[in-house]
Formats: structure tokens, sequence, C-alpha cells
């Protein structure tokens, strides 16, 4: 028995400290699948202090990074991200990107510990058991539901190829034009314009 109940403590305790990481942690979704753990440290590491980043796999034939947890040093730090997402564009890139962002939950992780006390019994069911047929129905569901999560996902890569294609024209765009201002900066074109015009400029 004194076995027993050290190891129910020693399940609590474990339990407890999972719980303070999953209070210290936000999930994010949405993310690009072009997105690596670099590119997203460098975009919430001015929130605060991040301990890990852990990308949750959607379990599809293209394995896209599209959500993560996001532990953070403190509470303070989760609630800064939230907050601070809700009121500016999130950037990843130098491009905004219509993220969502929430507090994580413990059934987000998939290394989470059994909450103590709680035991799982699995059986076999027969074709005569009562529960037969709903098990089957279920399973039925779940593979509906799996196509057409797939064909949403489909959905979302090709309006993400889009979105991708269109946030490089505008970068080469404004990079093109940043080098025509230059330009026209640092080989005297302004100061010519404004002596042609009759427009007094300051030189710094």
């Amino acid at each position: 028995m004194e076995g027993s109940s050290q190891s129910t403590s020693a399940a609590k305790k474990n339990y407890a400290k999972f719980l303070e990481k999953v209070g210290r942690t936000i999930y994010i979704d949405n993310l690009s699948m072009n997105v690596t753990k670099a590119v997203l440290s460098a975009a919430l590491g001015q929130f605060g202090t991040i301990v890990d980043i852990q990308f949750i796999p959607n379990y599809t034939k293209w394995s896209i990074p599209q959500c993560a947890l996001v532990e953070m040093e403190s509470k303070k730090d989760a609630k800064s991200i939230i907050e601070g997402l809700q009121e500016l564009p999130f950037m990843i890139c130098g491009m905004p990107r219509p993220v969502r962002v929430e507090p994580a939950e413990a059934e987000m992780f998939v290394d989470r510990p059994n909450p103590p006390g709680r035991k799982i019994v699995g059986r076999w069911v027969n074709p005569s058991d009562p529960y037969f047929e709903s098990g089957r129905l279920h399973r039925r569901m779940i593979r509906r539901h799996a196509g057409e999560a797939e064909q949403l996902l489909q959905q979302q890569l090709e309006e993400e190829e889009k979105l991708h294609k269109r946030q490089n024209e505008t970068l080469t765009s404004n990079f093109k034009k940043r080098g025509t201002v230059d330009s026209v900066l640092h080989d005297g074109s302004l100061y010519r314009l404004a002596r042609l015009y009759g427009v007094k400029l300051e030189k710094h």
C-alpha cells in the first residue's frame, strides 16, 4: 500500500507540473506551410522567452506544420502574445499572416500524462454485442470526417500557394521601388531635379 501511495503522489506531482506547462503555453494555427521553429521563434520572441516549440501533426499525407504549441517561460509571456496579436498583425518573413492564437489546452499535447486515478480499459466487441453497431457507425463517421478534412486541407494548400505567390510579388515590387529610390538619392538625380524645378533640399 505504501508503494501505491507513493506512486499516486508522484503521479499527482507530475500532472500538476504538466498543468503548469499548459498554463504558460499558447496554441497558434493557420501557419504557413514553410514555417520553421526558427521563423516562429523570431516572430514570437519579442513577447518573451520561448522555452519550446512543438508543431502539431495533422495526420494527413502532406504532414504540414499548420499549427504549433509554443511554451513560454511564464504565464505572463503567454498572455502577452495572445493580447499582442489581438492588436497587431502577426508577421512572418516581413509579411502579415492571419493566424489564430489562444491559450493551450491539456488535450492538445500528445505527450500529456494520464490524470491521477484515471484508468482506461479496452475490450473486444463481438458482432452480437449491443455496442458493435454503434462502434461501426462511429468508425464510418470518422472516415467520412477524415475525407472531408483532407479535401478542406487541399483547398487551403491551393489558397496558400496563391497567397505565397502574391506576397513574393509584393516583396519583389517593394525591393524594386526601394532600389529606385536609393539610386535617385545616391547618383545625384534628386538634386538635379530639385535645381530644375527650383526646390531647395537640405543635405544630411
